[in-house]
């Protein structure tokens, strides 16, 4: 699923001044750490400050993922972990590390999905 249009939304609350720049850019100390240490730079412009490029930060959820719940994730992990783990979905988060912007990208299922039961008793 993709976050754009809630994006846009606002980013033009924003600007219209409906809402405070404060208000959205309030990335978490970790979050701002993850994008630092296993986020992967973007070349798209931070919507609010336009001074940075965004980063993404990549979780994994799901229940069979066990300790690899709930950590920032590179891609290349994640392709790993496809073929490892039963289901399991994945957000991306945008983050700007100047002004502390950060909004759900996107999120989707990867993994094997749950063992194919056919034909047996």
């Amino acid at each position: 699923m993709d976050y754009g249009l809630a994006k846009q939304a606002v980013v033009r609350a924003v600007r219209s001044g409906r809402t405070s720049a404060q208000d959205v850019c309030d990335a978490q100390p970790y979050l701002l750490r993850a994008a630092r240490h296993a986020g992967e730079p973007t070349e798209r412009r931070c919507p609010l400050c336009e001074q940075e490029n965004v980063t993404n930060v990549t979780y994994a959820y799901g229940e069979g993922l066990g300790r690899h719940a709930g950590q920032a994730k590179v891609t290349s992990e994640l392709v790993e972990m496809a073929h490892d783990y039963d289901e399991f979905r994945v957000y991306v988060v945008e983050v700007c590390q100047g002004c502390s912007w950060n909004h759900l990208a996107l999120s989707y299922v990867l993994g094997t999905g749950p063992p194919d039961l056919a034909g047996q008793p």
